[in-house]
């Protein structure tokens, strides 16, 4: 898909239901779709809009290890109350071997150590699950409003590392419509979350990241 055909997607979309959206991009996938999650707040919602339209739709999730209890908890409750086709990929080392190896989870003020870090807990799993599923649309609930390198994205974006079309369709939705929706259709939520690859939620682990 060249670039100015992106941009009359992103123009011709904007606009739409999230649900259209979805659609849009399952009919145009050829059956190689995927939706990556991790199971922060509001992560509900996109994972409720894929299996609408593909029930089995695989939804992949790297788990570094270092997820609170409450979202190991959350994951485990989506999975029953929507029938995921999870796929959960892990580091080659756990988090313990990790730590015992290489010490602690590096703090925000080293950028260099937490982009290691970053690339052998989360980056390398999550290769392998594009290398093994090649998928060419990628559903993400990346959204304007999360950070400034987000904003400068859209609907729909080129993913050259993956080879893939990456889709967020709730990408202009604000907290409230995120609400509003969980309410809707009487989703959970959960709040305790923390990504020790990003240390921050304005920086980026490096996943979505061109």
């Amino acid at each position: 898909m060249m670039n100015n055909q992106i941009a009359e997607y992103n123009a011709a979309l904007k606009n739409k239901p999230a649900l259209e959206i979805v659609r849009w991009g399952i009919a145009r996938a050829n059956h190689r779709a995927i939706v990556s999650t991790n199971f922060r707040p509001y992560e509900a919602v996109i994972l409720h809009l894929c299996v609408q339209v593909q029930p089995d739709i695989p939804v992949i999730w790297v788990d570094h290890g270092y997820n609170r209890p409450a979202t190991y908890r959350f994951a485990e409750q989506l999975c029953n109350n929507l029938n995921l086709n999870l796929k959960i990929y892990l580091p080659k080392l756990s988090a313990a071997h990790r730590d015992a190896i290489y010490g602690p989870i590096p703090s925000i003020d080293n950028e260099a150590e937490l982009k290691k870090f970053s690339a052998m807990m989360k980056l390398e799993p999550f290769q392998r699950s594009m290398k093994e599923f090649a998928p060419t649309v990628w559903f993400t609930a990346l959204r304007k409003v999360q950070n400034p390198y987000r904003a400068t994205l859209d609907i729909l974006s080129e993913d050259k590392t993956y080879h893939t079309i990456k889709v967020s369709p709730v990408f202009y939705w604000t907290d409230a419509d995120m609400e509003a929706y969980l309410k809707q259709h009487n989703l959970p939520n959960e709040w305790d979350y923390f990504d020790p690859t990003k240390a921050d939620e304005k920086r980026e682990c490096g996943l979505h990241i061109k």
